[in-house]
């Protein structure tokens, strides 16, 4: 998908699809990556970490995102940053879609 020098509405650039995770990558360099996602409710990642810093900002819905155990609760508008080499996980306590950009340098 290319946006470039388009003006768009992140909301309507990933469609929710039931009892599914779906990403579609916006834009993937060297140096990392920025990246939508929809979850439907009750729909989440495992337990992982990375090596780099990811950025989260929900633009719709409600999210629990554990980092090192701790539940944060996030909802349209707010954002979190997941540290590096921290363990981290997401639960979708209804719909939501997410922007994640990850800068690996």
């Amino acid at each position: 998908m290319d946006i470039t020098a388009e003006a768009r509405n992140l909301v309507s650039l990933v469609d929710y699809q039931e009892a599914s995770v779906v990403s579609k990558e916006v834009i993937r360099k060297d140096k990392g990556t920025v990246t939508l996602f929809a979850f439907d409710k009750g729909q989440g990642l495992s337990e992982h970490t990375a090596s780099f810093d990811a950025f989260v900002y929900i633009i719709d819905g409600k999210v629990e995102i554990s980092i090192s155990g701790k539940p944060h609760s996030l909802k349209a508008g707010e954002t979190i940053i997941m540290p590096a080499n921290k363990p981290h996980s997401l639960k979708a306590i209804e719909r939501f879609k997410m922007l994640l950009v990850m800068i690996k340098a």
